[in-house]
């Protein structure tokens, strides 16, 4: 790090607002905080603003500008001009239910979460509210209550369309936000949790649904597929002329595509975890490769041994030319003008760790032929539009403007020219709290001491 940078360093020490996993003693708040001489990515458009004030307010920024001026008393960050501002992080697809994985995230600039099913009920009646207080430090926590038609996967289970409507109030009553499904609900299931979701306000989000269909469950209100490779279940595979395994119809691509956007649906563009699954098919090895990866320091005992015995590097087969194809497939629909998000499905499936994960999707996502601005805009702006069509009464986010929630990332590059820089923030701002770099590096050095104490299980 050059000296410019080291006092930007030392000066974000000065103003830091929290500690790691426990906040300070309470102090006066300052009147604001005025992050000066900034480059802005404001994620709106594919542009940039350079030397910008932005000013924060509470939660909320209140003013983006080259001339405006810094409310008096205001907590000063200084870029000198070199600094970039962009808006806070979003996995849209996470397993992660405690808040040492909820540092992870922050640490790693990630300042929205949604849990995809079955988090704890301490994680969501504790954890969550001490995170939104500032108790805790860690992203905003969304969750889907994730509902199937059999227990064969050990989910939560439905049978019929009174259940399911059930299912959706008790839901509502605990604080869940979306309504998950799985594989092997029956359609009347099915469509009494979107209608009771629609009336509750509990959209639909999940898995192909084997009995219903992707498309039909797009023209029915589901609002989100959570992996694009349900459209290979559900939609594009056929059988394979002599072979065993079925293979993608390309030309159904377009009529995915026409089912999306009619809809206007979203859909989570996890390359990386479909990419990381069919590394370790049939491949021992690689999981114990993963097991060693330095990140594997931040993972829980449970988890590790979670990963020991997965069970993917018992498969039989080759899942490349899937791989190879949702690339394209993703390819397509971002050129298409699909609102993809990203998510990564962390923690659940080995080599994927809450947080360095979701910088892995974005560099997939490049490496897919997506444009730098169109992979960011996965994990910013799209995930705001969809919380914002979840939730329209609640605070916008996922840009850089005024009267939007004040979740940021402060890097020494701009990420529209390297996505690798926001592995490395300066600091986080999350919901008007700042974290600086040193208070980011002491909450992952605070939950890699923990889990040294805890031991690592065979």
């Amino acid at each position: 790090m050059n000296d410019r940078l080291r006092r930007l360093s030392a000066l974000l020490f000065a103003v830091s607002m929290s500690h790691a996993l426990a906040a300070p003693p309470a102090s006066p708040a300052p009147p604001g905080v005025a992050f000066v001489h900034v480059n802005v990515v404001p994620m709106d458009r594919e542009h940039v603003l350079r030397n910008q004030t932005v000013v924060v307010a509470g939660n909320r920024i209140v003013a983006v500008g080259a001339d405006v001026e810094p409310p008096a008393g205001a907590a000063i960050i200084d870029g000198h001009g070199t600094a970039w501002l962009s808006p806070g992080l979003a996995d849209m697809h996470t397993h992660s239910d405690s808040a040492r994985d909820m540092a992870l995230y922050l640490a790693n600039g990630v300042t929205t979460v949604l849990n995809m099913g079955e988090a704890s009920n301490e994680f969501l009646a504790q954890v969550r509210p001490a995170i939104e207080r500032g108790d805790k430090p860690g992203p905003h926590i969304h969750a889907a209550f994730l509902v199937d038609g059999s227990p064969r996967y050990g989910h939560f289970t439905v049978t019929n369309a009174s259940e399911a409507r059930e299912i959706v109030r008790l839901a509502k009553t605990n604080g869940y936000e979306f309504i998950k499904v799985y594989n092997n609900l029956s359609p009347a299931a099915f469509r009494a949790l979107v209608d009771e979701g629609r009336r509750r306000g509990l959209p639909v989000v999940g898995h192909g649904v084997t009995a219903v269909g992707v498309e039909r469950q797009l023209d029915a209100g589901q609002l989100m597929i959570a992996h694009a490779e349900e459209f290979l279940y559900t939609y594009l595979l056929q059988p394979g002329a002599g072979s065993a395994d079925p293979v993608p119809d390309t030309a159904r691509i377009p009529g995915a595509i026409d089912a999306i956007l009619r809809n206007k649906a979203f859909v989570t563009a996890d390359i990386n975890t479909y990419a990381t699954i069919a590394r370790q098919w049939g491949k021992p090895a690689v999981v114990e490769r993963f097991l060693h990866e330095p990140e594997v320091r931040y993972l829980s005992p449970d988890r590790r041994l979670a990963w020991r015995h997965a069970g993917y590097d018992e498969r039989r087969g080759n899942l490349d030319g899937n791989l190879a194809f949702l690339r394209r497939f993703t390819k397509a629909m971002s050129d298409a003008g699909v609102p993809l998000v990203a998510g990564t499905d962390a923690p659940t499936i080995p080599g994927l760790v809450p947080g360095w994960s979701l910088h892995d999707d974005l560099a997939a996502l490049e490496q897919a032929g997506l444009s730098r601005y169109e992979a960011l805009a996965t994990a910013t702006c799209t995930p705001g539009r969809l919380l914002h069509r979840a939730a329209p009464a609640a605070i916008e986010s996922g840009t850089v403007e005024a009267g939007r929630r004040a979740d940021l990332v402060l890097t020494e590059g701009n990420p529209l020219d390297d996505l690798a820089t926001l592995r490395r923030p300066l600091g986080v701002m999350i919901d008007g709290r700042w974290h600086d770099a040193v208070n980011l590096r002491r909450m992952l050095d605070d939950v890699a001491a923990d889990y040294a104490a805890a031991g690592t299980p065979r």
